[in-house]
């Protein structure tokens, strides 16, 4: 089993910056891409942001601009660097190994922005 953390989440005011990291404890076997969800509360987890094996990203439209999703593969890290913050960005952020056979998620991050 492979582990996923999640950290970097807090309280940041609108037009402020965070970047998440997602560490996971060592490779994993037949991933397709590393992603991050977010789930408001009273919603839906979302899918955010996604980066492939060969390093193409993708994006929700509403983040698109502001969010860059990156990864150290040395370090066996993602980032999610948000920039321009919102307060409909207020979520618990998850990372995501997606891969062929079942997904590996982690507990998530809190990502408050409130003034």
């Amino acid at each position: 089993q492979v582990r996923l953390v999640e950290s970097g989440g807090g309280l940041v005011q609108p037009g402020g910056s965070l970047r998440l990291s997602c560490e996971f404890s060592r490779g994993i076997f037949n991933l397709e891409s590393m992603r991050w969800y977010r789930q408001a509360p009273g919603k839906q987890r979302e899918w955010v942001a996604s980066i492939a094996n060969d390093g193409s990203t993708d994006y929700v439209a509403d983040v698109k601009g502001r969010f860059a999703i990156a990864r150290d593969s040395a370090k066996n890290t993602v980032y999610l660097q948000m920039n321009d913050l919102k307060p409909e960005d207020t979520a618990v952020y998850y990372c995501n190994a997606h891969r062929r056979g079942p997904d590996f998620w982690g507990q998530g991050t809190q990502v408050t922005v409130s003034s």
